[in-house]
């Protein structure tokens, strides 16, 4: 008999003398079911069978490197528990070739089936989407989604020079027909037709060709039609058994999470703007660390973000020159003259930035948010570093005369605590009349080692 406890594996042994072996193996008994009881241990169990299980994962937005490491991740999980399929659900614009590559080559190169379903309803496997539909083991779409329009543009999103578009849109058609070498003479011929054309279709279109192999409304409809189906990927052919699978849905974890809203826009956007405020305040009224800090973190994030986001750089001029503008308002007020500038100057940086003409639609920041942030930031920031120029003016006050101003109570004749210490007084004006103990007093100023004080009033 075998059971496990942790990652160790212990084998019971008859022993010589048969009655002392029944006992052994009565006592061992009791107390491994006595510690399953407690959840201390349990019996060694064989790895999942082979096909119990579909891993379901979902690709949603422009393509990013952290959807690529969560696409690495679920597929390496599904072989790891040797599921019977993984099925990639697929909304994207598109994005960058290199990320749509690797993408490809973890879906060719996988032990388990991928199939590509192009989902939720009113989808898009857009540009290098539909290229890594064609590369799943077998493709399928939800009825109201399409798929094409895959003619290379630049990092911007700007037309290419003619030989540099001829190159790669004949790279890319050498690539789908060596992922459709399977498929119909039609599906081969609209697959090129959305590279040379920028041509789309209709899920019944792409059906209707062979380009995809499947209509379904969701992952269980999918699994349905999916059982006793043969998919391929390259002379890799495998037969699906999916009739009663346990679907495990893999989501991102929060490292993945966190990169992937990196290539967000408008969080980018915001996160240049909060990191240079707060390293400039941090400049400007040195000696804490709070603000450079988060200044620095902010900043770090934001070029990771700008490093993967196609971006116009040369809009962080403009942006740079909007905090010096805010920075002399500050100390060479002008009246709202330099700020203002300054604002326009951070509006116009970042649409430079992230909105040059020809950017893809989906990698532009919102205006409305560029607009208002620049003024909240104008403001913020021309206020905050007023304070603590201002603070930093201020004449030191060291010594008794840091007494002014406080309040004390008299201990005795000719004597107040103030401040934790008994020092010696006297009133104010000569008219107050003497202290008396116990009365509360306000130190009016400082005469030698002597206070002069008069009476708080109620």
């Amino acid at each position: 008999m075998e059971w496990a406890l942790g990652a160790v594996k212990y084998n019971l042994i008859e022993v010589s003398n048969p009655m002392r072996a029944g006992r052994i193996k009565v006592l061992m008994l009791a107390l491994a079911a006595a510690l399953m009881l407690a959840g201390l241990i349990r019996p060694a169990s064989a790895a999942p069978s082979q096909g119990t299980r579909a891993y379901s994962l979902s690709l949603s937005g422009p393509l990013t490197p952290a959807q690529a490491a969560y696409l690495e991740r679920a597929i390496g999980q599904a072989e790891q528990d040797q599921a019977e399929v993984v099925i990639l659900q697929l909304n994207t614009p598109g994005g960058q070739i290199d990320l749509m590559q690797k993408m490809v080559t973890l879906i060719r190169g996988s032990s388990v089936p991928v199939v590509v379903f192009v989902a939720p309803q009113q989808a898009m496997a857009g540009s290098a989407g539909t290229v890594i539909t064609l590369a799943g083991w077998a493709a399928a779409m939800t009825p109201e989604s399409i798929i094409g329009a895959a003619s290379p543009v630049g990092g911007q999103g700007e037309n290419l020079d003619s030989t540099l578009e001829s190159k790669l849109k004949e790279a890319l058609k050498a690539q789908v027909r060596t992922l459709a070498a399977a498929r119909r003479p039609e599906a081969i011929a609209l697959a090129e037709s959305t590279i040379d054309l920028a041509k789309a279709a209709t899920a019944q279109e792409a059906l209707a060709a062979g380009m995809v192999d499947f209509l379904a409304q969701d992952v269980p409809d999918l699994l349905r039609q999916l059982d006793g189906a043969t998919v391929r990927a390259g002379d890799r052919t495998r037969t699906l058994h999916t009739a009663g699978l346990e679907v495990v849905d893999v989501g991102m974890n929060p490292l993945e999470i966190a990169l992937d809203l990196l290539t967000n826009p408008n969080v980018v956007f915001l996160l240049l703007t909060l990191g240079a405020q707060a390293v400039l305040i941090e400049l400007s009224s040195p000696g804490g660390w709070v603000a450079g800090f988060i200044g620095v973190v902010a900043l770090a994030l934001a070029f990771y973000g700008l490093g993967v986001l196609p971006v116009n750089f040369f809009g962080l001029v403009f942006i740079g020159l909007a905090f010096v503008l805010l920075i002399l308002e500050t100390h060479a007020p002008t009246h709202g003259a330099l700020a203002a500038a300054g604002t326009a100057s951070l509006i116009v940086g970042a649409l430079v930035l992230f909105n040059s003409p020809g950017s893809p639609d989906f990698f532009r920041v919102s205006v409305p948010l560029v607009v208002g942030t620049a003024l909240v930031v104008a403001v913020g920031f021309v206020v905050l570093v007023t304070f603590a120029l201002r603070a930093q003016r201020r004449p030191l006050v060291v010594g008794v005369q840091s007494l002014v101003g406080r309040e004390g109570q008299v201990r005795g004749a000719g004597q107040v605590q103030v401040a934790g210490e008994l020092w010696s007084a006297e009133p104010a004006e000569a008219g107050e009349g003497q202290l008396q103990p116990g009365q509360r007093v306000v130190v009016a100023g400082v005469d030698g080692l002597k206070l002069r004080v008069r009476a708080k009033k109620p």
